[in-house]
């Protein structure tokens, strides 16, 4: 379609774009950034994260009403595809942004901690970080992709930074755009080798004038296809690619740490399962793809995905920092991912959907109480967890549930997961790969049951200790725990319409 015939199919993106403009629009009306005191306008301030999460309601909408009979289609000059593989991407963006948001409003309370909810620009800034996710996901072209890379990018080191006051923070910025601009220049050299060799910059040309290319191009090929792992790895938090992960995570305000964690991950895979499923590959039979330019992609990932999930879980053990900790956990799991990336059947692509739903929300569950411990006690040291489990039992309780789940223990939703990713790297006859998976997981269980000891085996209930009173846990809180808490559980036992969303989602152009 051309640009004008796309545009009432773009309608999720542009529900996203409008919203921010009257966000920023509403930031110069009243002048949040100019108020010295919170409470100076604080019904409008309320008012930003309402609108923000309208907009992301009415963004679902569209969404959902577009998954609802439609055929899959290029947009904007086959810029970008309007499939059911990007809608359903599109769709755990929404909610990984609409739980940050949630995530954001208590936190901002605290004013000189996190200066949020005094700027437009936090909401602002998230809305076009999910605008860039959108279009990552969906993206046919090689320049429509770097762009959305871009977008997410800039838009991230800003909100890792956005602590002004704390050195931590800004240190995080610092490291996280060096890392980044490194990783966007690796990247764009290669694709512009991939133009440069096909003379295309379409994902469904290129592989066509790649096979009617010269053979003797093939160690150019390879060089530029390391180099869009190594921009794309980055996004992931692949090993070598992982180096800002630890530190990122540790000085990005908390609720920015949960939103890295699961979205640009998330959109990490997309544009790798599409990218090099059309690229590098092509559909063979019904759920099983084969290589085309003799460039051995697979092998290549399966190396860096035993990589990550060892490098991750083992640094994890050493971590007293428990954002640190989930750091490394988060390495882990993209090596997880990354099983079924490999294999080039349909059972791989769909565990891998299946698993990132439940990431979503065992893992944001993970980070919601570490914003409610370190609200609390200010500290987010596991030796300061000592009897926090005693001090507030529900969380504590939750957060088990969160931490046995990311182990992949049944019956939670993490071990099903897990078991898809499993059963389809053994169908594939893998072993080995499985092998890893399963010794790695064993690891994991450590490094979290670290935080369950800390928890309820380092402290006694002796309420008249006076480091251990119950702690006051808003209800606000609580509400967001169990809403983050109830997939995990449910997921574990009646996974059915999951698997099969996640499997009619895989068509994609």
């Amino acid at each position: 379609m051309n640009n004008i015939e796309s545009i009432k199919y773009f309608t999720p993106e542009l529900t996203l774009v409008i919203t921010a403009v009257v966000i920023l629009l509403l930031g110069m009306r009243f002048g949040f950034a100019h108020r010295p005191e919170p409470a100076e306008g604080m019904g409008a301030r309320r008012l930003l994260p309402l609108l923000t999460l309208t907009g992301l309601v009415v963004s679902m909408f569209f969404c959902a009403k577009l998954l609802d009979g439609f055929q899959p289609t290029y947009l904007f000059s086959e810029m970008i595809a309007l499939d059911r593989f990007a809608l359903f991407f599109k769709i755990i963006f929404l909610v990984v942004t609409g739980f940050i948001i949630m995530f954001s409003i208590p936190y901002q309370s605290n004013a000189d901690k996190f200066a949020a909810g005094l700027q437009p620009e936090y909401y602002v800034l998230l809305l076009i970080s999910t605008l860039g996710l959108f279009c990552l996901s969906a993206a046919t072209d090689l320049l429509m992709m770097y762009l959305a890379v871009e977008t997410v990018s800039i838009s991230s080191y800003i909100l890792t930074a956005f602590l002004k006051g704390n050195r931590k923070s800004s240190e995080a910025g610092l490291k996280y755009v060096i890392f980044g601009a490194v990783a966007s220049g690796i990247m764009i050299f290669g694709l512009s080798l991939i133009y440069g060799l096909s003379g295309s910059t379409n994902f469904e040309h290129i592989p066509i004038l790649l096979a009617s290319g010269s053979n003797g191009l093939q160690p150019v090929l390879l060089a530029a296809t390391i180099m869009v792992i190594v921009g794309l790895g980055y996004k992931i938090a692949a090993v070598p690619f992982h180096m800002w992960c630890p530190d990122v995570y540790e000085g990005a305000p908390t609720p920015i740490t949960a939103f890295l964690s699961v979205a640009p991950k998330a959109a990490g895979f997309a544009v790798l399962i599409r990218f090099f499923y059309t690229v590098f590959s092509f559909q063979s039979g019904p759920e099983t793809w084969s290589l085309t330019s003799g460039i051995p992609w697979p092998t290549i990932f399966a190396i860096i995905c035993v990589l990550t999930m060892t490098l991750g879980n083992l640094a994890a053990l050493w971590q007293n920092n428990l954002k640190r900790l989930l750091a490394y956990s988060s390495i882990a799991h993209a090596g997880y991912l990354m099983m079924g990336l490999v294999l080039l059947t349909g059972r791989g692509l769909t565990a891998i959907l299946i698993y990132l739903v439940i990431y979503l929300f065992m893992n944001l569950g993970a980070f919601m109480v570490v914003i409610i411990f370190s609200r609390a006690i200010g500290s987010e040291d596991i030796k300061d967890y000592k009897g926090l489990g005693w001090r507030a039992p529900l969380v504590g309780v939750i957060m088990c549930i969160f931490l046995f789940s990311l182990t992949g223990l049944p019956p939670l939703a993490g071990f099903i997961g897990k078991f898809y990713l499993f059963a389809a790297v053994i169908e594939a006859q893998w072993y080995w790969l499985a092998i890893v998976g399963v010794l790695n997981s064993v690891i994991s269980l450590f490094y979290y049951a670290r935080i369950i000891k800390a928890m309820f085996l380092s402290g006694l209930p002796d309420e008249s200790a006076p480091n251990l009173s119950r702690l006051s846990i808003p209800g606000y809180y609580t509400v967001l725990l169990i809403l983050l808490v109830l997939p995990v559980l449910v997921l574990g036992i009646y996974w059915e319409p999951l698997y099969n969303f996640a499997a009619a989602s895989l068509e994609f152009l």
